[in-house]
């Protein structure tokens, strides 16, 4: 097993469902995702660049599903936190029922195109 993935196994619940849950959302959106242990949490990557991470910050309540290079986002900006960030931006997750997958995977698909479209490098 991969770090990334020790990391999500081994959180406490509710983190561990909530991680698991959004590990299979991601994977099954955005498949030409490829997970990885980056500073000290998992994080996706897309042709060697990076995607998205998931962290469950020390202390906090919350899961964490950062978007790198998220300044170009424009879909559920009601729904992204920035918290004194200038480029990332993230969905926070408290509980598994709270996740609505219809906003995720809508992120999820333009944070995509961005990539996907060379605007983003």
């Amino acid at each position: 097993m991969n770090p990334a993935e020790d990391y999500i196994l081994n959180q406490p619940e509710p983190f561990r469902n909530i991680l698991l849950h959004l590990q299979s959302v991601i994977e099954h959106t955005i498949p030409q995702v490829e997970l990885k242990f980056k500073y000290r949490i998992p994080f996706y990557y897309i042709s060697g660049k990076p995607f998205c991470y998931l962290n469950v910050p020390p202390k906090k309540k919350y899961v964490d599903v950062g978007f790198w290079n998220a300044a170009h986002l424009t879909k559920h900006l009601e729904h992204l936190v920035t918290e004194k960030r200038k480029v990332m931006k993230s969905l926070r997750y408290t509980t598994l029922e709270g996740i609505d997958d219809t906003v995720l995977i809508a992120v999820l698909q333009e944070a995509f195109s961005v990539v996907d479209s060379g605007f983003w490098k």
